[in-house]
Formats: C-alpha cells, structure tokens, sequence
C-alpha cells in the first residue's frame, strides 16, 4: 500500500494509524509529477486516484486544468505504464450540470457542467475510459455527491461551523438558503468505494456515490447549529447570483440516483442531515 500526496491540504498525523503497517509506504510528491508518480505506482495493481483540487468556486480555468485534468493525465500514464489492472477515479456530480432529473442516474444526459471545475472533472472521466480501454486496465468513475467527515478542511460544514464559533448569534449564508444538495459522510463513501472494487465490473463503469435523500443549505445551517447547541441563530442570505446560487457555477440543485450501487448490496448508513451532524461533531472535537 503505497500514498502520494504533496502536503498541500493533508496532514501526515493523518496517516499514523496506517504508517503503523509494514506494508504502508508514503511516498510525498505531486500527481502532476512524472517522477512522483512512478516511484509511488511501481508494482502496484490497483491505483485510486483522488487527487485534485476540489474548490469548484475557482474560476481559473489553468488552475483546474493543471490540477485537475492534466494531473489525471499524468496518474493514467504511470498507472498504464505499470501495468496496473484497476484504475479508480473520484469524478463529481457537478458533470451533470443543471440536471432536469432528479434524483439523476449515472446514464442521464446530456452532461453539461456549468463551472470549469465540473468540465474538467468530466474531461477526466473520458481520459479514463480512452487509456482504459486502449491500455488493459478496468476503470471505476465515483460521481460523488458532498462528502463530509473528520479532517475535512473546506465545505459547507467547515465554512458554517467557523462561522458560528465567530459569531454564535447570526449565520452569513451563500445564496438564498435553497441550495438542495446530498451529503455523505466520508466513512460511508470508503466503504462504497471497496465494495465497488471488489465486485465484478465491466471495463468502465461509472457510479453515483451519495446518500439517499438531499437538504437544502438552511437546513444544513439549522442541523449544525443544533450540534453546537446554539438558539435564535439569525440567518443571513446573501442572496448569491444567478438566482440564488451560492457562486458562479454553483449547481443549484443536486441529487443522485444510487440505485446501481445498491444492486451491489450497498446503502449508506447516514442520510444527508446525519452525515452534516458527524462531521460538525468531528470538527468540534466531539467525534474522531
């Protein structure tokens, strides 16, 4: 077992558990490097990728193309020149765009994201399928919903419990408060992903990863509140743009259909309003 990462948002005190194990290695470079990447890949048979830039509120389109999509690059490149067998990929729900279903499943379209982190997320997803049908490996494709959970360092949960331990009596809120996403707690996502990965796949295959439900952001505003035992919170709305959302290229509303993953045995145990109240109680020390 083999980590790459270059420091830039983790932690190695994240990794003592696992750097308690024989097996584990931590090899610290970037995804984007060439050199990096074959040191940390060499003999290994399945490659999760997870690296990237996750703030879909840059604008910048160099900086999602670097991080995001050449790096994808960079990872399929060692990855198939190592012989790796399964090649896993964190891609997002924001590939959908403005979806007119809801929930919406895997085979919807069509995917037009509205910000260029969502399109190069998506330019991704192809990048994947091109190496892994050209080059022998099996690829999986995660359209992952909000994850949630310990450690996290940005996100809604992180952004509104700060802002609450600053000022306890009133909350700023991005947009209108009626931004409708689903939320998953990171240790429900893991398991998901392992499940997917042991389980019998066709060359790619994409999944939608979330929780079965999605709450709009007061709601997320109210449950965390609640957690930190604050009363008479008063909301303020920012009022946001393009007609509430929270920042351009925000997707307004999200849910995603997970019926493929359940035919695979799996169902998450938190909904949405339970995975914003472990991962506020982790932020606040109550939790791991």
């Amino acid at each position: 077992m083999t980590a790459l990462d270059n420091l830039s948002q983790g932690n190695l005190k994240n990794l003592a558990r696992a750097s308690r194990d024989p097996r584990f290695k931590f090899v610290k470079g970037d995804a984007t490097n060439e050199d990096d990447l074959n040191k940390a890949i060499q003999g290994c048979d399945v490659v999760f990728h997870l690296a990237a830039n996750p703030e879909v509120r840059i604008t910048d389109a160099e900086v999602h193309f670097k991080q995001n999509l050449f790096s994808t690059y960079r990872v399929l490149e060692a990855a198939a020149g190592s012989n790796v067998k399964d090649f896993v990929f964190t891609s997002s729900s924001t590939v959908y765009g403005e979806a007119e279903q809801l929930p919406t499943p895997e085979g919807y379209s069509p995917l037009a994201p509205i910000s260029i982190y969502g399109t190069c997320k998506l330019a991704s997803e192809a990048l994947v399928s091109g190496y892994c049908y050209s080059r022998g490996m099996k690829g999986v494709i995660f359209r992952l919903a909000n994850i949630v959970g310990p450690r996290a360092r940005m996100g809604v949960v992180v952004d509104l419990t700060r802002k609450l331990k600053a000022n306890p009596k009133r909350l700023e809120i991005l947009g209108d408060g009626s931004q409708t996403k689903s939320y998953l707690l990171v240790q429900d996502c893991v398991d998901a992903m392992v499940k997917v990965v042991a389980a019998e796949r066709g060359t790619v295959e994409a999944y939608n990863l979330g929780a079965e439900d999605a709450i709009d952001v007061d709601t997320v505003a109210q449950t965390i509140s609640k957690e930190m035992m604050l009363k008479d919170v008063k909301f303020f709305h920012t009022g946001g743009v393009e007609g509430g959302r929270g920042w351009v290229g925000d997707v307004k509303k999200m849910w995603l259909d997970i019926s493929k993953l359940r035919t695979l045995g799996w169902m998450p145990e938190h909904d949405s309003a339970e995975s914003i109240c472990e991962a506020t109680r982790a932020l606040l020390g109550k939790g791991e």
